[in-house]
């Protein structure tokens, strides 16, 4: 394991984000097409939020192993409800790429984030997931 090694070795890149305006059900299909947890929500790149499938989760009566069409009108009204900027998250913090992956993995362990974005010069680059870290502690042994 390298010491010192900088989150961007495992950082996702390309990042799928959302914006304020985007509707829930555009997030759902987010999560589902690229098979993430959680996303990013920028206004010109800038991260003001973190939309988590756990938040739709909260909100949707959808199995998340069933994609049924009865739950779907069902979820539909429930988005309708509300928006991205009243379910996301709001107080982010964010990483550098050069943070270490052991500070990163402090982070992690001390705050109960699974998902932080990676910021350079307050503009989203990347995104780092604790799967990511974990893939990478596997791939040591």
């Amino acid at each position: 394991m390298i010491r010192k090694a900088p989150i961007s070795m495992l950082m996702t890149v390309p990042v799928i984000t959302l914006k304020k305006k985007d509707s829930l059900e555009t997030a759902e299909r987010l999560f589902k097409k690229h098979r993430i947890r959680h996303i990013p929500v920028v206004n010109d790149n800038v991260v003001v939020g973190m939309l988590s499938y756990t938040d739709l989760l909260r909100l949707s009566f959808a199995d998340v192993t069933d994609n049924s069409d009865s739950d779907a009108g069902a979820d539909a009204m429930v988005y309708n409800m509300f928006t991205i900027k009243q379910v996301m998250k709001k107080h982010i913090i964010s990483v550098s790429p050069s943070n270490s992956i052991k500070e990163v993995a402090e982070i992690f362990a001390s705050k109960e984030f699974h998902a932080l974005p990676v910021v350079d010069n307050n503009k989203l680059v990347g995104i780092v997931t604790t799967t990511d870290l974990i893939k990478y502690l596997l791939k040591q042994f």
